[in-house]
């Protein structure tokens, strides 16, 4: 393995801590022997040109530097390679790090993790989901929840979570159950009214929101979390459960174990790693070790 390790930074990254970031992470894998360059780019197309330039190259290892944003955009330049994927989390939601117990906002704590992977061959290989071309490590969400992300990216006059939480309300405000169609491994295609279904790698979306509590991320089969139909107040009541899962209990909560779903429903918009995934319909498959990760012991 080349000793020259590729550091994928997005500076803006939780308010500008990605920048910041950087170089502690870097100075640690310097200090365990290894040669650092650093890629960013002018946009996510540019910057996922360049990472893919540097798989192609024989990097020894792809370490993003940011959130889930760029995470995502790390997954498709490693997905399917050998080259292993590090994180160092400091961006705002950072759940595909907390998926994998890796340090979250301490990027040199994160830098030592990974070149201690590097040097004694710690590694981890995991599942991936795929739309497409597209990949995703921790959840799709369509419904309740990618409504909220789309008004949330419309809002313009206020920032961070103070946006989500003004989203979550308006949202309420205009909220009936949504008509889908789904089909699950390929079975028998079903028509059912849902608030919302999540298809997960990983646990979370949303920085921690465990809406997908027992997805495991190398059991080769997605969780698929289906909130039936509920009243507003219903929802109101079971949504702040999903922070600690146990929503799952709940008798409007349904979980399916598959390698792949078909998700139909006019108007709704899918979310994978908390990125515009593109309207419904769509396929997500599970491949299984899609990439190998960069772990502790």
């Amino acid at each position: 393995m080349t000793s020259e390790i590729t550091l994928f930074v997005n500076p803006t990254a939780g308010r500008g801590r990605g920048a910041h970031a950087a170089q502690p992470a870097a100075s640690a894998l310097r200090d365990a022997g290894f040669s650092v360059r650093t890629v960013l780019g002018e946009d996510a197309d540019d910057a996922l040109r360049r990472a893919r330039e540097a798989v192609a190259a024989g990097t020894g290892a792809l370490i993003a530097v940011g959130g889930d944003g760029l995470m995502s955009l790390a997954l498709q330049a490693v997905a399917g390679t050998a080259t292993p994927l590090g994180a160092v989390a400091v961006g705002t939601g950072n759940d595909f790090a907390r998926a994998l117990g890796l340090p979250i906002r301490d990027p040199a704590a994160a830098g030592r993790l990974a070149a201690r992977a590097l040097k004694d061959g710690g590694h981890r290989e995991i599942d991936l989901g795929r739309v497409g071309d597209r990949w995703f490590g921790t959840v799709l969400a369509s419904g309740f929840d990618s409504r909220v992300n789309d008004r949330g990216n419309r809002m313009r006059l206020v920032s961070g979570r103070f946006t989500y939480d003004l989203a979550i309300l308006a949202e309420l405000a205009a909220f009936k159950p949504i008509p889908y169609r789904i089909r699950l491994d390929g079975g028998e295609a079903r028509e059912i009214e849902a608030t919302l279904i999540a298809v997960g790698n990983g646990t979370t979306y949303g920085g921690g929101m465990r809406i997908c509590a027992d997805a495991e991320l190398d059991d080769g089969l997605f969780d698929v979390t289906v909130v039936g139909e509920c009243t507003r107040t219903e929802l109101i009541k079971v949504f702040p459960k999903v922070y600690k899962g146990t929503h799952l209990g709940h008798p409007a909560v349904t979980v399916h174990r598959v390698s792949s779903i078909e998700l139909a429903a006019a108007g709704i918009t899918a979310y994978a790693d908390g990125e515009p995934m593109g309207p419904l319909p769509l396929t997500a498959t599970c491949v299984p070790g899609a990439v190998r990760v960069l772990t502790g012991p």
